[in-house]
Parts: C-alpha cells; structure tokens; sequence
C-alpha cells in the first residue's frame, strides 16, 4: 500500500463509517489480489501498423483488402450502412446489433482506385482505401467527411489483448455530438472523454465525465454533410477530441480531429451518411427501436423519501398522493426511493407481508397512480435468502478467476453479483420479477447497475480479471463492464413480456451501452442541484437522444442539497418536456414537493404539470415515431437544417418533435431572454406573437412560464377535455403549407397505432384541415387552429 492508497482508505472509513469502511478496504484489497493474479502482466510491447496492400479479394457488398501485416474487410449492407474492421474483425458477435447484421447491398464491390488504392462505391456513402490503410468516408459525390489513418496497434511481447489506436480527421467546420450521456454538451468540444460507465462520486455537474452511459457513437455535423461512427468494441477507452479552425479565407484550415484509444478489443466500425434523420434511422435499422413505454410512463412521476419498513413506504406514498391530488397537481407514478429497498437487494421488497403493498398499489392504480420499484443487481449473500440460493442453483454470479464469487461492497452492504452475459441468468433473473408485479409494481428503474463495488483504492468497478460467460464465448471483466447494465435491461424486458405479455414493459436503467432502447429507457442519475445541473440534465437526454435513445431524463431539482424555488420551478417547466419526466422529494428530511416553496411557485408549477398532461397525446405520437424511424423526442435545433453554423452551436434550445421549439431559462432573474429561430415562421403558444426565422429574437420568459414557440403549419395532437384527442393546428404563413401526424395508441399492449396524417393550408383568410391519402375528409378530432 502506498500513501496514496493509505490516504484513500482512511477516507473511505471515515465517510461510510467504520463497518462498512472495513468492508471497502477488504474488498479492495480482494479486488487487487485478484487482478493481480487474474491479468496479464503488463510488459514490453511491440507496435505495429497495417503496411503496403498485397492483395484484394473483391466479395457482394465489398471485400478483403489485405495489407503486408493485417488485412481489412469491408461491407456495405442494404440499408446503407458501412462497416469495416481490421484484423479480420467481423460484425457479429456484437452486443449493439438487433439480430444479426444486414445482408450486404450485391450491387456494391471492391474496384480500383488511384495510386494504388481501392474503393467501394454506393448509393449512400463512397468508402476509399489508400495502399497504406488511410480510409476516406465520403458523400455519393465524393466529397470527403471522414479521413481515418491508418491505425496503430501494441501487441504485448507476451501475448493478450494488444492496445490499438485511431486517428481520424474531419473537416475544419465539423461539430461533434454523441459519445452517450455526457454533461457537458451536447455539442461536445475539444477534450478527452472516457469509455467507461462510471457512477459519478455523488451528484454530477458540467465537465463530470465519464457518466453511466458511455458509448462510442460519434455524430459529427459539417458543411459537407451529417456521419455516424460507431465503433463496435466494448472495452475501456478514450476519445481526443480537437475541434478544426478555418482560415478566414487564407485556405489555411486545420482539420478537426478525433482519436480514439482502447484498451483492447476488435478495431471495427460502422458508419451511416447523410441528413440527421435519415442517419439516425439507419442506427435504429442496426441497433433496434426503441421500445414504446406504457402511456403513464410519458406523464408527472415523483420519488418518495426513503422509509424503511412497508408501513412507513405507505405513509410516504399517501403523502405524496394525497399532496399532489389535494392541490390539483396531475401525477401519474410514484418512485419507491432506492433506500426502501436496501434491506433485501434483488427483485422483492422488504420484510412485510406482500399483501400490504398489493393493497397499496391497488389503491393507488384506482386513482390513476402507478408504483414503480428499485432494483439493484447486487444480491445480498445470505444463505436461506430465496434469492441468493435460487442463483447459488444455477452457478449465476460472476466469479473470479479462483472460482470464487466475487463480492462487492455497496450502500446496503456486501453483494454478488449476476452474471447477465449468460442466457440462463438471464432467464432466472427475468423471472424474479414475478414477485415485484405481484405486489403491484408497475414499472422498474435499474440503479447501480454499472456495476458498482465501492473501492478504497480508487475503484468503483468489480474487478477487471472477473470471469464472465459472455454468452458461451467467455470474457473478463474488462469486456463486459460496459454492456452489464444493457444484459441486465434485457433480462428484466424479456422475462416480464413473458409474466405479462398484455402490457408494454417500463425498464428505466442508470447505465447502459448501445443498444439499451430496445429494452427500456435511461435515467441520469444524481445530477448537481444548481443551475449547471439543469445544464447538465439536458445535455444527457439530447446527447443519448442522438445516439439512439430517445427516452430519458433527469430528475427536477437536482438530488442534492435543496434548490432555490427559482431554480426549482425553471427546472419543472425544462422538465415538463423532456421524455422521462422525474421530480423527487428530499433525500432527508424537509421537502421538495411544488408546495414547499409557496403559493406562487405551486401555482405556476401546476400550469406546467397540466401543460405536460395536455401534451401527453403528442408524446405518445414521437414515441411510436422514434420506434419506427429513430428520430429522437428531444432534439438539437439544427436537426432540420445542419447546414446552418449558427444553428449547430446553438446549446440554450431545443425541439420536442417538428412542431415545438423550447428555450428555458437558464439563470437566477430572467424575464426574457433571446431564441436563435430556425427558417420558418414560429408563435408563441401563449401569446401567439409571431416570429420569422432564421435570425435571432427576444421572447418574453415571466417566471410563470418558460418561451415554447410553434412552428407554422404545425399539427400538435393534445389531450382533449373528455380525455380523447384534440388537434392543434397552428396556421402556416401565407403561400405555405404545413402537416403533421397522429399516432392513435391501441393502449398500453402491443397493437400498432393508427397513425393519422394530416395536411394545412390557407384558403383564403381560412385555415383548412384535411385527412392526407385517399379520400381526404375532415379530422375525426376537434380541431383548434391557433395562429390567426
């Protein structure tokens, strides 16, 4: 143990008190030892790069191009989407894919290029490779988005996992977005970003990197044209970022850069070309939509203060019901908080009997309120806990390399841990979640599930040498760390379509890798209660938005210390519309609630709240719509239009859909603030003042609400008085046109919606609304034409 250590350890006592400070310093040391025996000793290391082509083999959809000391594949699919990998790496297995990888486009191959070179010329995208291994990602016209060098690998002299490297290079103007859910975006500048789901070490703010949900998804925006790069390996690793500076005119540019370093793992890569909507769907073909969550997932959900034992979960619940229905605020589900299940970890609540808590449950979904319930990964190791002996049955948790299993030390106490890369693990721990709907549960969020194993030596990990089956393949740790929170989605999506396959399922996980909205959505974490937090809570949503998952959120208000009721109702109304709509109350003691902060806040709180609920239609709409096309709910302003600069440095606003544009307030005292506009002409939804874009104006932003602008022609499904549908119908400028769509959901199963199209246009001094397709015809809803 070095100073460094020592200093560590006595903080970790010192800050969990001493039992459990005991237990992280054994844990840790357990963890070294096992790492230390487990791993491959790190020595010399002997670099290596591609060399000189010597050979191509041309194949449908491209081919091998081998050089002097690797050999590169290339594939181009049907959908338009481009892979290579090095070293003969191929696109399966991989964790991110749904199913298994497209058929490749036969009218596509390998053929010559200059000096040397080869190519692979498609409808979407033209991939070059230079005789030395430079590949140029490219429009259908040739014009160049992406220059990655060729890449370096370091092979250990003793064999193992060899460290490699790539460099690529864009265009001087590109701006880049993505990496999963970083606080620090969403457009992301120039810095180092790690590749590791880490839980922050208490509530995070700007510049805290890495989160729990880390990928490497990169959607770089420039003149030229909008790529996606999604490196297909799941190991720890960085990206550099360098934004590029042009010229001014002199011709004298340098180039953005990226470069990317892994620990291990294979060199592959996909990547997609063209308008941000068209790319974005291309990521869904290849990972999966996301899944639709049950309509009161989409409404006002509140976390309860930790209570212990049922009786007091109970009389936290009716607090908060009865407080919400008292003043007329609309809620929809209530949050068990993580520490009203810390005495039992795993699917199941605490000590009582199940029957108080169905009673609970039922009762609170007679009043339109759903439960939803904690868990973590880490099973107690109780012998006679149903749970632990039910996974000691199956060989379920991981184990180290001795073939013990590994232990971890949490908030609750010491836990192991399922191994969720293995199909029978998966199977059984699906099924325990039986237990939690028979108590009334109705939808469950993921905590922990990183996993985290506190570490007085710096740690927050299990321990990298830890075996995993990785679905008959087996891996260590270092492997599967960033894909255990998406197995662990996976397995409670599949076992609970099977324990209730008439309704959709709500999964809800802190961590997660590419490809978790096939089984549920994300939800941040502890975000820092301040006005950065606020920041930070909507640069996660639109940054995971862009990488494929569209539903997620922070909760309002930060989760720690007590926000002012400023900040706490400018966090409400930002809240109000984003996907994953989340308040909480305090985490000890006083209170949170609309209602602690006064007769002003309350009542403009209650403004937003039915706001939410009347937009609850519109929210079911781009839910389907993200399933179908990728397109995420929550998106940047320039999403329509990525050619335009000042658009794409635009971080203060952002679209819910085609039709809304938002622009909270991000500071004490506001009153007003200025809106960068898009093309097109916008109102206000509560004034109806009318603004003209592109340009940039000033809107009024009273502390009662927060400036929401319309676009023009826009058609904006709402909930009606009965509860059925109305449409909002904002009239489109003179000479233009507008439209928009209506998913009608079937309910909370698994029909498809009617979806419903509609087309806007002046006749006259009128606004005409008509059905799109055959026959035309007049809305089956009411319709409100706003704009006049």
């Amino acid at each position: 143990m070095n100073g460094r250590d020592l200093v560590r350890s006595v903080k970790a006592v010192s800050r969990v008190g001493a039992a459990q400070g005991l237990r992280v310093v054994r844990a840790s040391w357990r963890h070294r030892r096992a790492d230390s025996a487990g791993l491959p000793q790190q020595g010399p290391a002997r670099a290596r790069v591609p060399g000189c082509v010597v050979g191509v083999d041309p194949a449908p959809g491209g081919g091998e191009v081998r050089f002097a000391r690797s050999v590169l594949r290339i594939l181009v699919t049907v959908n338009g989407a481009v892979f290579w990998g090095w070293d003969g790496a191929d696109p399966e297995p991989s964790y991110a894919l749904a199913g298994v990888c497209p058929e490749p486009d036969s009218r596509v191959t390998l053929e010559p290029d200059k000096d040397g070179g080869w190519r692979v010329v498609a409808e979407r995208a033209t991939v070059t490779v230079s005789r030395h291994g430079t590949i140029e990602l490219c429009t259908p016209g040739g014009v160049l988005l992406r220059r990655d060098l060729p890449p370096r690998w370091w092979e250990p002299a003793g064999g193992g996992e060899a460290r490699w490297a790539q460099r690529s290079e864009v265009a001087a103007d590109a701006r880049f977005f993505g990496l999963g859910g970083r606080s620090s975006g969403p457009r992301l500048r120039g810095g180092t970003y790690r590749l590791w789901n880490t839980a922050s070490r208490g509530a995070f703010g700007p510049g805290d990197d890495p989160l729990s949900v880390t990928m490497p998804v990169q959607l770089v925006v420039a003149d030229a044209g909008t790529h996606l790069v999604f490196h297909d390996t799941t190991w720890d690793g960085t990206v550099v970022l360098r934004e590029g500076r042009e010229g001014d005119g002199s011709g004298h540019d340098r180039a953005g850069s990226c470069e990317l370093r892994m620990r291990g793992g294979p060199l592959r890569c996909w990547a997609l070309v063209g308008t941000p909507a068209r790319v974005v769907r291309g990521w869904a073909q290849l990972t999966g939509g996301a899944v639709v969550p049950p309509s009161w997932a989409l409404g006002h959900q509140h976390v309860g203060r930790g209570s212990g034992d049922a009786s007091g979960v109970e009389r936290e619940v009716r607090r908060v019901v009865d407080g919400h229905r008292e003043r007329g605020l609309s809620l929809d589900a209530v949050h068990l908080d993580i520490d009203q299940h810390r005495a039992r970890r795993g699917p199941g609540l605490p000590g009582d009997p199940p029957g108080s808590v169905r009673r609970l449950a039922d009762a609170l979904h007679a009043e339109g309120v759903r439960l939803v319930s904690v868990v973590e990964p880490g099973v107690g190791p109780e012998r006679g806990d149903a749970v632990y002996e039910g996974g000691r049955a199956i060989d379920a948790f991981v184990r180290d390399t001795a073939g013990r299993s590994v232990r971890g030390v949490v908030p609750g106490g010491e836990s192991v841990y399922p191994d969720f890369t293995a199909e029978r693990v998966r199977k059984w721990w699906g099924g325990l979640y039986e237990a939690r709907l028979a108590q009334g549960s109705s939808g469950f969020l993921h905590d922990v599930s990183e996993p985290l194993s506190f570490a007085a030596f710096g740690g927050r990990s299990l321990p990298l040498s830890a075996r995993h089956d990785l679905d008959g393949r087996g891996a260590d740790h270092r492997e599967v760390h960033n894909v255990y929170g998406l197995c662990m989605a996976r397995a409670a999506y599949e076992g609970l379509r099977e324990l209730q396959p008439q309704e959709r399922p709500f999964v809800c996980s802190r961590s997660g890798w590419a490809g978790m909205q096939r089984y549920g959505g994300s939800w941040s974490g502890e975000v820092a209660t301040g006005w950065d937090g606020l920041r930070a809570s909507l640069s996660l949503v639109v940054g995971l938005g862009l990488c494929g998952v569209p539903y997620a959120g922070a909760d309002v208000g930060g989760s720690e210390g007590e926000p002012s009721p400023e900040l706490f109702l400018r966090w409400l109304q930002l809240g109000a519309y984003l996907p994953l709509f989340r308040t909480r109350s305090a985490l000890r003691g006083g209170g949170r609630e609309p209602w602690r902060f006064g007769d002003e806040v309350l009542g403009y709180a209650r403004v937003a709240l039915d706001e939410r609920r009347r937009l609850l239609p519109y929210f079911m709409t781009l839910a389907h719509f993200a399933r179908r096309t990728g397109a995420p709910y929550v998106r940047p302003v320039w999403w329509a239009a990525p050619e335009d600069r000042a658009l794409r440095d635009c971080e203060d606003a952002f679209l819910v859909g085609d039709s809304l544009l938002v622009a909270p307030v991000w500071g004490p005292g506001v009153r007003s603030r200025d809106v960068l506009l898009p093309r097109g002409r916008w109102y206000d939804t509560v004034t109806g003042e009318v603004f003209d874009g592109p340009g940039r104006v000033t809107v009024s932003a009273p502390l009662s609400r927060i400036p929401v602008l319309a676009r023009a022609g826009g058609v904006v499904p709402v909930r009606a008085g009965d509860g059925g549908i109305a449409l909002d119908v904002w009239a489109p400028a003179p000479g233009r046109t507008g439209g928009g769509y209506v998913a009608v959901d079937a309910g909370d199963g698994w029909d498809e919606p009617e979806i419903e199209r509609y087309r806007v246009h002046r006749s006259g001094e009128r606004v005409v609304v008509e059905a799109a397709g055959e026959g035309g015809g007049r809305p089956p809803h009411p319709v409100r034409v706003r704009g006049l």
